[in-house]
Formats: C-alpha cells, structure tokens, sequence
C-alpha cells in the first residue's frame, strides 16, 4: 500500500518539467555546493589542519554526513515532485506520519532565504571586483591603497547597495525563467566556464615558482598538525558545503527523473565540489606563497590579499579579472539555489507567475539584504542582542550568519535525517533510490546512527565555538 502510493505521487508532478538529463542535475547541484566559502576558506583551513590528512578526514566526512542527507532530501523532493514543505507533508502522509515533518523544509526554507540575503551583500563585492580588476585599480597598489579601496567599499552603503542589486538582480532573472530557460541553461553555461576558468588560474598559478609549495601545503598528509578542533571543522565543513539543511536539494529534486541514480549521482556531486576548492587552493597558493602573503587570512585574502598581488606581478590585472569573474560565477550558482525553494514554494502556492514569484520572492530578500548593508557601516554599532554575552558585538550582518550556520542548518539537517531515516517505510526508499542489499544498509544506518549523531557534535561544536 505504500510503495503503490509513493509510486503515484513521484509521477504525480512530471508536468512540472525535468531536468533534460543527469549531467544537467549534477552541475546544477554541484553549483549550489560550490560557492564563496569552497574558493577561500576550505583550501587555507586545510593547510592549518594537516594539508592531506585533513583533506582524507574531510572525504570521510562526506561520506558520513553530506552523501547521506543529500540522498535523503533528494529522495523528498522526487518523491514529492512538489516544492519542499509540500513534499515533505506528502512523503510524511504517505507513510502514515504527522505532516509536523515538514517543520524540517520551512526551517531549511528559512535559512535559505536569510541567507541569501546577506549571501547577495558579499556577491556583490565580488562584482565590484571584477570591474577594479579589468580597469586596473590593482596595478602597483600598495596595502594601503587596496585596503582603502576595500574599507571604503564597506564604508558606502550606496556602493553596497547598487552591487547588492546588481546581484539579485543575476539571481532573479535565472529562477524567473523557470527549471529549463533558467536554472539548467545557466548551470550549463556558468559551471564549465567555472571549471575553464579555475584551469586557466592553476595554469598561471604554475609559472609562479611556487607552485610546488602549494601543492605541498594542501596534500602533504601531516597528521600531527590533525587536532580534534581539525577533525570538527572538517565534520562542519563537509555539512554547510554541501548545501545541507537549506532545502536546496528538496527543490533540485522535485524536478528529478526517476531514471536518476541518486546514491552514485550524490557522490560525484560531492567528489566534484572537493575539486573545485581543492582546485581553488592550487590557484590561490602559489601566488600567495611568491609574494609572502598570509594563506589564512580568511575573507580578507581574497579582497585585500589577493588584489595586492595581482597588483604587483605580471599580467596581474588579466588573473585578476579572471579571478573575481570565476568569484562571482561560484556566488551566482549558490544564490540561484538559495532563492530557488522559496519561488517554487510561491509559485505553488499563490496565484502568481515563476516571473512574479521569482520577482517579489527576491525583492523581500533585497529588503532583508540592506539591514545587512547598513550593518556594515551606518548601523555598524547597532548590536540587536548585544545585551546576552554570547551576542556581544554582533550586528545584524553576523546575527543572520550565526543563526543560519549554527542553528538552522544543522537543526534542518537532523530532522531530515532522523525522518526519512526512521519514519520513511524501506520498500519506499528502495524503490526511489533504486538500493538494495548492503548499499541499502549501510546508507541506510549512516543515516539513522552516524549522520544523526555527527550532525549533533557540529551543532554543539559551533555553539561552544
């Protein structure tokens, strides 16, 4: 009885359209995966962490925590064939149990959209970047003049705003033109220009003379430097790069056909976003390394680091343009994703258009996206929470990042888990998932015991942290 009512209910939404093959799924998920944080963080904190001994603890990881979540909310999405909190409330009712579940989709929903929100502020440095780059703003700077250039960036909430909606305006115009016109016909065009463009930077990268370096500090296995404070950063890591608990995947698998290998899908999704920030390390290293620069300099490297010595090396203005163009392709997949569960939860659910959903969804975000803006200057001292000690200092720019990060996305991730994990009747997931014997099993006991219980040491290792 089950398994005939999960069967009607994957065909119930083909009319919505589907992804016109696996290739188009894969870049558009590895898209969402891909983003600021793969280009800058994860290269520098696994050379803090052991260089390649991290990067195999990392890969566990991925194995233990991303592929299983990622399968589960795959599997609801297909199963579903409707927007998150919808699918999820059908999968539930299917299995006979509470539709509360879809508690899971609105919190991933949420944080979504919060996300993106300040997620857009930080894309849009990188399009100003571009233009700094091109016109050679970076030629013979000094690190005074490229951080005034970055502090003054900051500083104008006129220049934050018109690059935070040049943006969402990128953003908008994708998702408005639906899952063929807009999501897949941009996915096949930004993601292998990502992939060119992040070849065309290693190539340069190695006519620096440290290239060799680079590739040292990232594979070199040093298991001494390996701590367990390394082996919880890669635990948080592998989870928050995957887009886990932001019902991305829910949404990019409601137009999912039912031909799809999920289990071999997802982890060549995840193997593909290790290359792009492994790739990423190799690009950005080497020259860090020829000009003396600090590899751990976080969000700073990128905008103040970087730019410096782009500045002062030969075709430095070429690479840099080429740069912060893969930058901001990296951001535009992630926000296309970001804002992608919302519209199709609007369009489902109002009587609006994909156009007008997409349109006011994105707006609302805009809104939400200036009080970030103003948090960085005008409203620089205005600390919301600032009166609990654990909130002390933070504007209203780290209060939606630490909320997202530390509670939402984990809190989603686990229900999601603990759902399709314990609730879910087997012979459904075996037929959607097309798994069976041990495959089956041992996806299926990650998910009920390991995933659940490395989900919960992330949660309270960001919130000690």
């Amino acid at each position: 009885m089950t398994q005939s009512k999960t069967t009607s209910g994957s065909n119930a939404g083909l009319s919505r359209g589907l992804w016109s093959s696996r290739f188009a799924f894969i870049l558009a998920a590895t898209g969402s995966a891909v983003g600021l944080g793969n280009i800058w963080k994860f290269p520098y904190v696994t050379g803090e962490n052991g260089g390649g001994a991290f990067v195999l603890v990392y890969l566990l990881c991925i194995a233990v925590i991303g592929v299983p979540i990622m399968m589960a909310e795959v599997f609801i999405g297909r199963n579903g064939r409707h927007n998150p909190i919808t699918s999820m409330r059908l999968v539930a009712e299917r299995n006979l149990k509470s539709p509360v579940w879809r508690i899971s989709a609105v919190i991933g929903m949420i944080a979504a959209f919060a996300i993106l929100s300040f997620y857009s502020v930080i894309g849009g440095w990188a399009a100003s970047y571009v233009g700094h780059a091109a016109m050679g703003d970076f030629t013979g700077g000094t690190a005074e003049s490229i951080g005034d250039l970055f502090g003054g960036l900051l500083a104008s909430p006129v220049q934050l705003l018109a690059w935070h909606t040049v943006f969402m305006a990128l953003v908008i115009l994708v998702v408005s033109q639906g899952l063929k016109g807009g999501l897949e016909r941009a996915v096949t065009v930004l993601m292998p220009a990502l992939f060119l463009l992040l070849l065309v930077a290693v190539g340069y990268a190695t006519t620096t003379g440290h290239f060799g370096e680079a590739v040292s500090f990232l594979f070199t296995p040093d298991f001494s430097k390996l701590t367990i404070e390394g082996v919880l950063i890669a635990l948080g890591h592998a989870f928050f790069t995957l887009s886990l608990g932001m019902a991305i995947m829910m949404a990019y698998g409601s137009y999912l056909g039912n031909d799809v290998p999920v289990g071999r899908t997802m982890v060549f999704v995840a193997l593909m976003d290790t290359a792009v920030a492994l790739l990423a390390g190799l690009a950005i290293f080497p020259v860090v390394f020829a000009n003396g620069l600090e590899p751990s300099a976080g969000p700073g490297l990128i905008f103040q680091t970087l730019p410096l010595a782009f500045g002062n090396m030969p075709m430095g203005d070429l690479f840099g343009t080429l740069f912060f163009v893969l930058l901001l392709f990296a951001a535009w997949t992630s926000g296309i994703s970001l804002l992608e569960p919302v519209v199709e939860w609007a369009e489902e659910n109002t009587n609006m258009s994909r156009t007008g959903s997409a349109i006011v969804v994105g707006m609302l975000c805009w809104l939400l996206g200036i009080a970030s803006i103003l948090s960085l200057n005008v409203w620089s001292d205005v600390t919301p929470l600032g009166m609990f000690a654990a909130f002390e200092g933070k504007t209203i720019f780290d209060l939606l990042d630490y909320f997202t990060a530390n509670f939402l996305l984990p809190l989603s991730g686990l229900l999601t888990a603990i759902f399709v994990g314990w609730f879910v009747a087997k012979e459904s997931l075996k037929a959607d998932l097309n798994l069976h014997g041990a495959t089956f099993a041992l996806w299926l006991n990650l998910l009920r015991y390991v995933t659940p219980i490395a989900v919960v040491i992330v949660f309270v290792y960001n919130l000690l942290g």
